[in-house]
């Protein structure tokens, strides 16, 4: 049996796939490890307490959360920042993280590089940073 830390969770195998926790659903199994990292991902964005999203490798916001939902997708990253927002987090190292300022917005986005799945290489993880950080 594997355990390891991931996002604020942990992610457990077990003989039939992989466990996370905390999870809403107790016996939940996921049948791929990209998947129990995805779901703790996603759970990360929607527990920050400011807009945070994952932006994938085409520059696509792949998850926002309310505050995102709320101000909508345009005002938290602009499209013409998104690659540049994605390529800073090629070279992070696992927990490493860059912030990336928002030209004319006196706005500061922190990013941090997350592998899910191996497969589709990184991702990015960007949360907005108060201007007091």
């Amino acid at each position: 049996m594997t355990m390891f830390g991931f996002l604020g969770g942990t992610i457990m195998s077990v003989e039939s796939g992989y466990k996370v926790f905390p999870h809403p659903k107790s016996d939940k199994i996921y049948t791929r490890l990209s998947d129990a990292k995805w779901f703790l991902a996603v759970r990360w964005c929607d527990t920050l307490p400011t807009p945070a999203a994952i932006i994938n490798n085409t520059g696509e916001l792949a998850f926002v959360n309310q505050f995102v939902l709320t101000m909508g997708e345009k005002n938290f990253i602009p499209q013409s920042d998104r690659l540049n927002i994605f390529t800073r987090c090629l070279s992070l190292l696992p927990n490493e993280t860059v912030n990336y300022e928002l030209q004319n917005q006196n706005r500061i986005l922190e990013i941090q590089g997350l592998e899910i799945d191996a497969r589709y290489g990184k991702v990015a993880l960007v949360r907005e940073l108060s201007m007091d950080n």
